[in-house]
């Protein structure tokens, strides 16, 4: 028998599993009665912050984002709370310079994060170099992510090599993210020796159940040594989602992984869910699509957000019936562009160049901005170089650029905040504007609102001359 070393679990169903299904919609009302259970579990961490729940909070929900996560820090008084950090696109979509990077990472920290999960879109290791640094500062955990995926360059040697500098770099642990469900089970087993041999760092697995086989790949890799796995409850779990918490350490039960987890305790707080899982499925914005096993991702390496934000875009342009053509073209772009891992902001990139390709019937005829970026080498630096067909069709003789990215970016702080000075109620305020300017603004123009309301009805309470 191996010797007794219990798996330890993330918990993403107020992060990723929602973003996954439901694209982020899950509000702060609906996440804060549950926490005191989820508190009791003994999580390695729960996942509550970053990725797009930024933008989701900001946009759709009229949410503030600080707001949610110190509301959370409050609730969650025994458990490590965790956010994923894009690099030097913090949560946005572009790259941001030090200074703004440093100050979200001070400011994350500040407001209840314990540990930070960075990755980039191009396994670009410059573009982390900055958001690590402040981490270790502010005295975080600094996860760096290595977005998995497949091609002729990513060999063992290639995973082995990266991990040695990420060590090297100063991160507290790395974490595989196989945002696509690629990462089958016996690779899996391979993969996770591999890099135990390579570094001495804790690593933790993240993968979807796209393709179905995320239970099973986390089976071997957790009797390959992994130290950490990311699961859902239940109600959020398997599709797009990530494996289920409850199956998972039932998986685990008497053997030396046992993660000694309360299956009653985890049965209440799926109770809670569930009523939201089945009235999410009613209005639509749980679609049972999401929820299959798509076999087609290990062929078209398509994470799914990345599928859910595609049949959008599709349906927007009443184009529905080219979802199976665009799945056919994302590959070919993807080769077109480096081969990257298909992560954000790179699987948008990818995506919506894909769906203007069919849409025009031109490969490249229309480009987005994004994508000219990709190409001038402004994201960093991909593992394989760009079609220079492509490259040449789409930035004619436009400078490419070879350094990393945000060297050329001069610090934008100071005239952030001359811009948004009108609005600003608390320092995050700043940041909020610096990732998303337009929505922050609408944002806070309806949180001006919000509060003149109460002002006036508490005025009007106060002339009244009944009770109102």
């Amino acid at each position: 028998m191996p010797e007794k070393k219990p798996i330890k679990i993330t918990e993403t169903v107020l992060r990723d599993a929602h973003q996954s299904l439901i694209a982020t919609r899950m509000p702060t009302e609906l996440m804060l009665p549950i926490v005191d259970k989820m508190d009791q579990v003994g999580y390695h961490s729960v996942e509550c912050w970053g990725g797009a729940t930024f933008d989701a909070s900001l946009r759709f929900l009229k949410e503030d984002p600080w707001d949610r996560l110190r509301k959370l820090r409050d609730g969650f008084k025994n458990t490590k709370l965790q956010m994923l950090f894009r690099g030097q696109n913090i949560l946005g979509y572009r790259h941001y310079a030090d200074d703004v990077v440093e100050y979200f990472v001070q400011k994350s920290i500040a407001n209840g994060i314990d540990i930070i999960r960075i990755f980039d879109c191009l396994n670009d290791l410059r573009n982390l170099e900055c958001a690590v640094k402040a981490c270790n500062k502010e005295k975080g955990h600094a996860q760096i992510a290595l977005s998995y995926t497949l091609g002729d360059a990513y060999t063992l040697e290639y995973w082995m090599g990266v991990a040695k500098q990420i060590e090297e770099m100063g991160a507290d642990s790395i974490c595989i993210k196989d945002m696509a469900g690629l990462l089958v089970p016996y690779e899996a087993e391979r993969l996770i020796t591999a890099m135990k041999s390579a570094t001495k760092l804790p690593i933790q697995l993240h993968t979807h159940y796209t393709s179905g086989v995320a239970s099973m790949t986390y089976l071997k890799a957790v009797e390959a040594g992994v130290d950490v796995i990311d699961c859902a409850m239940s109600p959020f779990a398997l599709g797009t989602s990530q494996p289920a918490t409850e199956v998972m350490v039932e998986t685990f039960r008497g053997t030396p992984y046992d993660t000694g987890f309360d299956q009653n305790l985890l049965a209440e707080i799926a109770d809670y869910f569930r009523p939201y899982r089945e009235e999410c499925l009613k209005t639509g914005l749980l679609d049972p699509k999401v929820l299959g096993v798509n076999i087609k991702t290990l062929m078209y390496q398509v994470p799914g957000g990345m599928l859910s934000n595609m049949v959008s875009q599709l349906k927007e342009q009443n184009a529905s019936d080219k979802y199976d053509e665009v799945l056919q073209e994302i590959p070919r772009v993807r080769k077109d562009f480096g081969e990257p891992p298909l992560v954000t902001p790179s699987s948008q990139i990818v995506g919506t160049q894909a769906v203007f390709n069919v849409l025009m019937g031109e490969r490249y005829k229309v480009a987005t901005g994004e994508t000219k970026d990709l190409l001038s080498g402004k994201y960093g630096k991909t593992v394989k170089p760009f079609n220079a067909e492509v490259q040449k069709k789409v930035i004619g003789d436009g400078e490419v650029i070879t350094c990393r990215p945000a060297d050329l970016i001069p610090n934008e702080l100071e005239q952030i905040e001359a811009k948004m000075k009108q609005w600003k109620q608390q320092e995050e305020d700043v940041l909020s504007y610096a990732l998303f300017p337009q929505v922050a603004v609408d944002f806070f123009k309806y949180r001006q609102a919000q509060q003149e309301k109460v002002d006036m009805t508490q005025a009007d309470t106060k002339n009244a001359a009944y009770p109102v």
